[in-house]
């Protein structure tokens, strides 16, 4: 028998007492076997060893709300936020006005529910997917976790697609892009591996260099006088090309929201959930906003400047921010700058690598027995095996997977906001203690049948290369984010309350 075998059998044989209605195993407390071991190799190096088990208020000791803001500040101040906002005019044929205009307003709708999770961190000790067993009941969720484990790694990837292609830019292309690709994923594991308060330090002061040099792009930018407003278009061309390019713009801002509370776990109880929302909002909007419309202000250069057209054409958004910080400009300089820029999505990743392995543990006990940072390190091989050949075909990956990353995770709030507002009446209908008991959580099946209903809507309302939704082909444009969450909003206030006639929880 394999030591992680042993220890399977002394968790179940005695060593280690479980009542049978609790859902997990804390594995915080082994001695014996291969789990033990790595526990303790952990424990030398200071690494957070606890993963989805609740955090009590003794051990709430991050009292400063100004984190929460400063964690999301520096996650999305970096080039693949950047680049995300040139797609509008890249990919969609958009307009810099009409491009920012659907930045903020699409921007708005995703960020609210980050902000409006984040206040259940503090409340209840619970990180989100362990929440959100209050909304899907203990297996229902398992079917979230999962989903939101492929989100995490597939953010992972995207991100260290653009970090990989600034590189690759870098000294005429010495560095290969798998290169690239190794070094950023293995960066990000060196700060999450520590788990909270590293991951919080890190972005605490890791947006600074960026900001700075988002700044000498904008000088950069002026002096050459290549950015142009262009023309506002009208008709239902534009009004497809901008709901689509908000669908991608949505996915990305509300991509935070299922794992929104995992970075808010250790804040005390008493923190004002007022002021915690906001301190969110802003922290998600600036950085969101301001480099989305930059992005898009740069890409206005391609269409007036052929060298800012070609190398574009030759690098993706590595070789437009290349063009604008090297060529004709600052030379080695703006060499630094594009690695410093390319290191800015470890900030990206932080959250991804870190929360991947917390919904891990939610999809199976046996998953949860195992250390959160072993965890964090096999993601970080799987995104590599991701990253590495989403390289080559970057542009459709980005917009593909974004978009679907925002169906699901409409069709995620469609559910819960409604549990929360309408069965639960706010935050004093949950009796946080039976988090971790089955039978005294719902049974899911109001909510696997509104997601039942929710891909139905993302699947009639999507506008993809692979497949256009019959509603979508009248637009035309991609309407499945909306649809998404308005089937799966009717179909769970119509099916909860059978649910608890029946079931009675």
């Amino acid at each position: 028998m394999s030591d992680l075998e042993k220890s399977l059998d002394q968790s179940q044989s005695g060593s280690y007492s479980q009542d049978k209605e609790v859902g997990i195993v804390d594995s915080y407390h082994y001695d014996n076997g291969l789990i033990g071991k790595l526990r303790r190799w952990g424990d030398k190096l200071h690494v957070e060893a606890k993963g989805i088990e609740r955090i009590t208020e003794e051990d709430k000791t991050n009292e400063s709300v100004w984190n929460a803001g400063t964690m999301w500040f520096a996650a999305n101040m970096v080039v693949s936020t950047f680049s995300l906002g040139a797609l509008g005019i890249g990919i969609f044929g958009m307009q810099f006005w009409d491009s920012t205009l659907t930045i903020i307003f699409f921007n708005i709708l995703g960020m609210i529910p980050v902000a409006f999770y984040s206040t259940f961190g503090p409340q209840f000790g619970l990180r989100q997917m362990i929440l959100s067993r209050f909304w899907f009941g203990f297996h229902g969720v398992k079917v979230f976790a999962f989903l939101n484990c492929i989100a995490c790694i597939g953010w992972a990837a995207v991100n260290t697609v653009v970090a990989a292609e600034l590189l690759h830019s870098v000294n005429n292309g010495r560095l290969p892009p798998w290169g690239g690709v190794i070094i950023i994923a293995f960066l990000t594991l060196f700060v999450t591996f520590f788990g909270y308060k590293v991951v919080h330090t890190y972005e605490k002061y890791s947006w600074i260099p960026t900001f700075i040099i988002f700044l000498i792009i904008i000088a950069r930018m002026s002096k050459s006088h290549s950015f142009t407003f262009g023309t506002m278009e009208t008709g239902r061309i534009e009004a497809g090309n901008v709901l689509s390019f908000g669908t991608a713009i949505y996915g990305f801002s509300t991509g935070w929201a299922s794992f929104a509370s995992d970075y808010v776990v250790y804040q005390p109880k008493s923190t004002p959930k007022t002021k915690l929302f906001f301190v969110v909002f802003v922290g998600l909007g600036f950085p969101l906003i301001f480099c989305q419309i930059l992005g898009a202000a740069c890409m206005t250069g391609t269409l007036t400047n052929q060298m800012y057209a070609d190398g574009y054409n030759t690098n993706g958004f590595g070789g437009l921010i290349y063009a604008v910080l090297v060529e004709d400009s600052l030379h080695g300089f703006g060499q630094f700058c594009l690695v410093i820029l390319a290191l800015s999505t470890v900030a990206n990743n932080c959250p991804n690598f870190y929360s991947v392995s917390l919904s891990i543990q939610t999809v199976s006990t046996y998953f949860a027995m195992l250390p959160r940072f072993i965890w964090t390190l096999l993601a970080t091989l799987v995104t590599i095996g991701i990253g590495i050949p989403a390289y080559y075909s970057f542009q459709s990956f980005m917009d593909n997977f974004m978009n679907i990353i925002g169906y699901w995770l409409a069709i995620y709030e469609g559910i819960t906001l409604p549990e929360h507002f309408i069965f639960r009446g706010g935050f004093s209908g949950y009796v946080i203690e039976d988090y971790n008991t089955p039978s005294k959580l719902p049974v899911g099946m109001s909510a696997l049948f509104a997601f039942a209903c929710g891909v139905a809507g993302a699947t009639v309302g999507m506008y993809q290369p692979w497949w256009t939704g019959p509603l979508a082909a009248l637009v035309p444009g991609d309407i499945g984010i909306e649809l998404s969450f308005g089937f799966a909003a009717i179909a769970y206030i119509a099916a909860r309350p059978l649910e608890l006639k029946i079931f009675g929880r």
